[in-house]
């Protein structure tokens, strides 16, 4: 696979549900991919694939890019600062591509540490979940020097439905911060109606395809119908991932 001039090796940290299915992706364009998680035996399935497999997250920085998906804050900063993180390696990987929802000071505090290195990041946080990831619908905020936005996006673009450039440093997060405020507010909308018009005799299943088939039907408003119909309140995203950050604190960057 060659999007954007001589091949690139690429790096992928973190292998869990999210960062597998978009490592499939770089996979299944034929992307020269080595992959690195802490639970050895969730990575395994990507060498099935054709990934090789590296002893520790240092391994990676050979890689012309390494792409990072973790949980949440403190796990970006373990797995790229920490003693066996990204850059304790011989060298350290000129494109790194943190694709996590994370905090803007924990990625700052990375950011500083791997220029140090001489190494860039690109906040590029995704947006959609594991399922959008394998049907290719994901879509990407990317912050960082524009330079190696353009160096790294044939990549991104492989990962989804495409990655927009929002700015340098951090902005990325924002980005994702108010993309992941959205859907709470709609589905409590969603909520209210259902409950509004239920009360006035309409079936919550009427109400929704009626919604769905006009112009303020979306996506979102589609996947939600089976729940808001069925009463299925099971949570399918958490406040911790909505909110990386202190509450409305301002980022000093």
């Amino acid at each position: 696979m060659n999007p954007q001039g001589p091949t690139r090796r690429l790096g992928w940290l973190g292998t869990g549900r999210m960062g597998s299915a978009l490592a499939l992706r770089l996979l299944a364009a034929g992307c020269e991919l080595s992959v690195y998680n802490r639970t050895r035996a969730k990575a395994e399935p990507l060498a099935a694939r054709g990934a090789t497999l590296v002893k520790t997250a240092a391994d990676l920085g050979a890689a012309s890019i390494v792409f990072v998906t973790v949980a949440a804050s403190d796990d970006l900063i373990e797995a790229v600062l920490g003693p066996r993180g990204l850059i304790h390696g011989a060298s350290a990987p000129p494109i790194v591509v943190d694709c996590s929802t994370v905090s803007a000071e924990a990625s700052q505090r990375v950011r500083e540490r791997l220029a140090a290195r001489g190494s860039t990041l690109l906040a590029a946080p995704v947006m959609g979940n594991a399922k959008a990831a394998e049907a290719g619908r994901l879509t990407l905020a990317v912050s960082g020097p524009e330079e190696a936005f353009g160096q790294a996006r044939g990549y991104l673009d492989l990962l989804g439905a495409g990655a927009t450039y929002v700015g340098e440093g951090e902005t990325a997060r924002i980005v994702k911060l108010c993309h992941n405020l959205l859907p709470g507010v709609v589905i409590q909308s969603l909520a209210e109606v259902t409950v509004l018009a239920q009360r006035y005799g309409v079936s919550r299943h009427a109400l929704l395809e009626c919604l769905n088939n006009s112009v303020m039907g979306s996506a979102f408003s589609r996947y939600k119908t089976p729940a808001l119909v069925n009463l299925d309140l099971r949570p399918t995203f958490t406040a911790r991932t909505a909110r990386p950050s202190r509450p409305w604190s301002r980022p000093r960057w």
